[in-house]
């Protein structure tokens, strides 16, 4: 007979040292996070009871708490078998919390319960949301305070404070006895937990090289010092070695040098170097001297003032008065699906993640639907469906949460011309102001620029006539549809599109029609220079054909219009291609899928485009660079053909750095 969920029984004295042992525990880590008399976090190492909502259908009671460690939170569950660490979710993979019903779970499962004690729980990458409904209004200020003060501290915390808290927190995990002390046996599962492989007889040799207490167990600073040994790296002694003319320690002077030599900051100074070795120096012996050791080093290497990408670059120093032509927009393709294109779900989540990406132009598929509401999906294919008026609550809430520049919706329009009427309605009631639906200033002839578009809301979509154009009457007109699910690989979806396409036109309703300004669709049809306002969407394949054999002439079209590209109809699992090819090329819209979008913020840099175009005579091909397109910043609207000038022949005389993801330290060459 199996049992489970035993444990040995331990005895009243043991448990009251032990909760002393933890209370002692927590109030070491909330000190290093700077709250350590804060009345929110003491209410989180409590816990409390909270409802979990799921569906209509399933709303339980769990417990929830704060860990020791205050980077974790415990959740009760009533599954069996399941293992305690994945009743863990660590505070890092927060995104944000919200409170109220700011989630689609919350808006369609809890609107009876008062919003004032809801809240939810974001995730960063694809994790679902965690909605949860306290008992009082009280009890959820306590958790969605709690929780954005140690999110917000622990960002803030030093590097060192950082290396001691995480190392603290996996040695905790790995103190099977908790004696707060840590055998070698506990030694090696702490080495599991840190990810580091090794020789045991080489573990053991530096194991009793950190004992010094000889007690055959380390404690406190043994254990800090046994993990820097193990990541003890060379090549940084090397370095160290070399600026500081084998001395111990940098010096204002030899650290000026550096900065200016090696991190290409041609205006560091005395007062820089002084205000790092004040922020990063541990030793305060050298701190009294104005000098750097190599752990102060190593701590600066590791913060974000020794990033790559220049802490001035995280706000926008570029010329926003531009043409909007002239920008690369951060954009998405099929912003509505969380997963794969074929089956997976639609969801305002998708837009409310992406725009607090910084995406700047969002895409919605729109159908009829029911009761004269039309959705958003992914039309011949079993994706989930979402109202559109959700959809543009959510844009409304968040187009400017991370960007004031504007938002281009883009509509992929499939709708009766009934409900086309009704979009019209929810676009103007919904979105009020911020919707751009005439042209600004008389700008008739070019494009404005990012900065007087600023808090607007742009529609994309076909269009009835020119940008002045009034037909009087509200007559519905036939216009070509171009539907991209023609791209698809899928068969099944290629045989609805072949049919759907033997008549290939679609009725738009000229209230929807007035709300395209500055972004009407068009069908491609070479490099005529039709009207700036009219742009054209391709598929990857088409645009790479484009830049390789008329890069010139696609270049050019692009200083004055707009390009949109979306992924080919293979990449049904979300996958992205290259866009570099396209940035070349000077193409604005390079659509990815939402993967991309949603996984920005958690990526690195590898690889930056070259800042020129393609000159003439120079195939686009010879200039390709090698980009992950999941590794891109975070970006907005980023200037990069500013202030081009044609010679006369034609050919870009001179161009502004036209790619330079948030946070560039400085230009390529």
């Amino acid at each position: 007979m199996q049992c489970f969920g035993w444990r040995p029984q331990r005895n009243s004295s043991r448990e009251l040292f032990l909760r002393e042992q933890s209370w002692q525990v927590a109030a070491l880590n909330s000190q290093r996070l700077g709250l350590q008399d804060d009345g929110d976090l003491k209410f989180l190492l409590k816990g409390s009871q909270l409802q979990k909502v799921k569906s209509s259908s399933w709303r339980k009671d769990r417990f929830y708490k704060l860990q020791e460690d205050c980077k974790t939170i415990w959740q009760e569950s009533k599954k069996m078998m399941r293992s305690p660490e994945s009743q863990l979710f660590s505070i890092e993979d927060i995104q944000e919390v919200r409170r109220g019903h700011q989630t689609e779970g919350m808006e369609k499962f809890a609107r009876d319960a008062p919003e004032h004690r809801c809240f939810s729980i974001i995730f960063k990458g694809q994790r679902s949301n965690l909605d949860l409904i306290a008992g009082s209004e009280a009890e959820a200020q306590h958790w969605v305070d709690g929780l954005r003060k140690i999110i917000l501290h622990a960002d803030s915390m030093s590097q060192k404070q950082k290396l001691q808290h995480w190392i603290h927190s996996c040695l905790r995990k790995a103190d099977k006895n908790k004696d707060n002390k840590m055998s070698f046996k506990e030694l090696k599962s702490f080495l599991k937990e840190v990810n580091i492989q090794m020789d045991d007889s080489y573990a053991w040799k530096i194991f009793q090289e950190c004992d010094k207490s000889r007690t055959e167990s380390l404690e406190d600073d043994e254990i800090e010092t046994f993990y820097l040994m193990l990541t003890q790296r060379e090549e940084i002694d090397r370095l160290f070695r070399v600026i500081s003319g084998s001395g111990k320690t940098l010096s204002v002077d030899q650290l000026v040098t550096f900065l200016q030599q090696e991190q290409k900051e041609e205006e560091a100074g005395h007062q820089l170097a002084l205000a790092l070795i004040q922020r990063y120096e541990p030793n305060e012996a050298a701190k009294q001297k104005k000098q750097m050791t190599k752990d102060g080093f190593l701590m600066y290497l590791l913060s974000a003032d020794g990033n790559a990408f220049s802490l001035a670059h995280r706000k926008v120093y570029q010329d926003m008065n531009q043409p909007l032509s002239h920008y690369l927009i951060s954009s998405s393709h099929n912003t509505y699906l969380m997963e794969d294109q074929l089956t997976g779900p639609s969801s305002t989540e998708a837009y409310i993640r992406a725009l607090s990406k910084g995406c700047r132009c969002v895409e919605l598929d729109c159908w009829d639907g029911p009761n004269m509401e039309p959705v958003i999906y992914h039309g011949y294919t079993f994706t989930s469906k979402v109202l559109f008026c959700d959809v543009i609550k959510a844009i409304k809430n968040y187009a400017f949460k991370a960007s004031p520049y504007p938002v281009i919706i883009s509509l992929e329009n499939h709708c009766s011309v009934e409900q086309q009427r009704v979009m019209a309605h929810h676009l103007r009631t919904i979105l009020g102001d911020l919707l751009l639906d005439r042209p600004m200033d008389n700008m008739v002839t070019n494009f404005p620029s990012p900065e007087q578009l600023k808090k607007k809301i742009l529609v994309k979509g076909k269009k009835l006539g020119g940008l002045l154009a009034s037909l009087g009457a509200s007559e519905a007109t036939d216009v070509s549809d171009e539907d991209e699910a023609a791209e698809m690989e899928d068969e099944a979806v290629k045989m609805e599109v072949k049919q759907k396409l033997a008549n290939d036109k679609l009725k738009l309703a000229k209230e929807l029609s007035d709300l395209v300004v500055y972004c009407k669709s068009v069908h491609f049809s070479g490099f005529q220079d039709p009207a700036f306002y009219e742009m054209s969407s391709f598929t990857e394949n088409r645009a790479l054909k484009l830049a390789q054999e008329s890069g010139n002439n696609f270049i050019r079209h692009n200083i004055r219009h707009l390009s949109r590209i979306y992924p080919a109809g293979w990449r049904t699992d979300s996958s992205n291609y290259n866009p570099v090819d396209m940035w070349n090329a000077g193409c604005q819209i390079d659509a990815p899928s939402p993967a991309l979008v949603l996984d920005r913020q958690r990526s690195k840099v590898t690889v930056l485009p070259s800042r020129s175009l393609p000159s003439p005579g120079v195939p686009t091909q010879h200039r390709q660079q090698k980009v992950n397109t999941r590794s891109l910043g975070k970006s907005f609207l980023v200037p990069y053909a500013a202030g081009a000038e044609l010679s006369p022949g034609g050919t870009p005389r001179s161009w502004s750095s036209f790619l330079f993801p948030k946070g560039t330290r400085r230009e390529w060459p």
